[in-house]
């Protein structure tokens, strides 16, 4: 099948349902990332108390605490580098051999669809969990750095170059933890993705209620609350 036969197969509110997932992806993490002063996403409220951590670090006599939690951040950047990985090699099996899949969705929706539609709706599927597993690797290195700058703090607090140091571990953690944060919301749009299948209309719904979650868990809900407030 040509590329021009198999555009064709593919309706213009599939066209609008692809474009809708791709710009709500872009949109949530510009809006995530850089809120309104005013109302501060989680991500950002922990970024601070990511830089909070590193310069109390540097007073803190024993550091095994420290340790530990940098470990449990990169088994847990482990844990979804590995599922992506999974999943990944999952959906090239699957994009072979679409039969099984074909038959649901002909039960579901009473309509019968090529071979190559269906493989290319799971390609976009692939996009957002390769972009997820990227991610992720990255945050995982990221957060290995940061372990080597904290282990590389003076103990001595007094040292000028302790405060320096603990400051960049902060930012490298920051990066880090954007970096697994965007990871994590690439696998929720690319469960929305995967709606496609079933039709364009339950792509756009899927789109939707990962956008009303998003923002509801970054600006509404009670973890937001919980860490906007401050000791009477």
């Amino acid at each position: 099948m040509t590329p021009n036969m198999l555009l064709a197969q593919f309706s213009a509110l599939d066209f609008v349902a692809v474009v809708a997932i791709i710009s709500a992806w872009i949109l949530a993490t510009h809006l995530i990332e850089n809120p309104p002063k005013n109302r501060p996403s989680v991500s950002r409220l922990m970024a601070f108390y990511r830089q909070e951590w590193m310069v109390h670090y540097v007073h803190r006599e024993t550091r095994v605490f420290d340790a530990q939690i940098m470990g449990n951040l990169r088994q847990s950047t482990a844990f979804f580098a590995s599922s992506s990985m999974i999943a990944i090699g999952g959906l090239v099996a699957l994009i072979g051999n679409t039969d099984q899949i074909a038959g649901v969705t002909k039960d579901l929706t009473q309509n019968a669809e090529p071979a190559s539609v269906l493989e290319l709706k799971l390609v976009l599927v692939l996009l957002f969990i390769g972009n997820a597993f990227l991610k992720f690797v990255w945050s995982h290195r990221l957060f290995g750095y940061c372990a080597v700058l904290m282990a590389a703090v003076p103990n001595d607090a007094t040292d000028p170059t302790a405060l320096s140091r603990a400051t960049k571990a902060g930012t490298i953690n920051i990066t880090a933890s954007r970096s697994f944060n965007r990871g994590i919301r690439a696998i929720y749009f690319g469960l929305a993705a995967a709606a496609w299948i079933l039709g364009p209309v339950l792509l756009l719904l899927g789109v939707l209620v990962t956008v009303i979650v998003l923002g509801r868990r970054e600006f509404a809900s009670q973890s937001r609350a919980a860490l906007l407030q401050e000791p009477r």
